[in-house]
């Protein structure tokens, strides 16, 4: 569409990647540089990769985005991470609306809905996933 967006092409690591798997990126950085202007590009890994990605992209062509975040602010939820903590990590964006999650963790609508309120409130964009129904080969319960 010309003058209009860039489609983004966005890469989710899901529960894969460790602090070595900075290679991987720095590949993804390296090739992005001739797409950079056909389209936007954005990697999110685990959480625990965030921060270490956004340092090593930044000044690139490659964002860095969460794969999920709770939607308080903050509070007693173990294990969680909001869309604040995201923010300041140095992701520019969050997905939410996973189909394992709405699986696994039986997210509904409304659920996905509140996530991405917490992502425009903390100043990130929502990648919301809808309509897939596949989950590790198999049609999700939905």
């Amino acid at each position: 569409m010309p003058g209009g967006p860039l489609p983004l092409l966005a890469g989710n690591w899901k529960m894969n990647g460790l602090a070595n798997s900075a290679g991987e990126l720095e590949k993804v950085i390296a090739g992005g540089r001739e797409l950079a202007a056909r389209v936007q590009l954005m990697i999110c890994p685990p959480a625990t990769l965030v921060a270490s990605f956004a340092a090593r992209a930044r000044g690139s062509p490659v964002a860095i985005g969460g794969q999920d975040c709770h939607p308080e602010p903050s509070g007693a939820f173990t294990g969680d991470i909001s869309a604040e903590m995201l923010k300041d990590a140095g992701a520019t964006a969050v997905i939410v609306g996973h189909s394992e999650r709405r699986t696994y963790h039986h997210e509904a609508d409304a659920e996905v809905r509140r996530k991405a309120a917490a992502a425009w409130r903390a100043g990130l964009a929502a990648i919301v996933c809808i309509g897939e129904t596949r989950v590790n080969g198999r049609r999700a319960r939905q």
